[in-house]
């Protein structure tokens, strides 16, 4: 069990530096797009930053809970990985 709990906290936070690294490429998208919509980029990067950072939270959550406690806390950091997911495709296929 530790073994495969580690495992999935490790691909979590893969999956977090892969997400910094999209952001800072929309960023940059954004420094260099019209007045106009630059300010659409950088609502659209604040928003997915609040998710990308509620998924940062429930990572925490998921590495300090207990071994009864760290499957219900997975399903919650699943759900908000999916969230940030969805808003980083949404977010690409806005500014391609």
């Amino acid at each position: 069990m530790m073994d495969k709990r580690k495992a999935y906290e490790e691909k979590l936070d893969a999956q977090l530096q892969e997400w910094n690294a999209q952001i800072a490429l929309l960023k940059a998208k954004a420094e260099n797009a019209k007045a106009d919509v630059r300010i659409d980029y950088y609502k659209t990067i604040d928003a997915l930053e609040h998710k990308q950072d509620e998924a940062k939270t429930k990572l925490q959550e998921l590495k300090n809970a207990g071994d009864e406690a760290w499957e219900i806390v997975k399903a919650g950091a699943e759900k908000a990985w999916a969230e940030v997911k969805t808003a980083y495709h949404e977010a690409a296929s806005r500014f391609k």
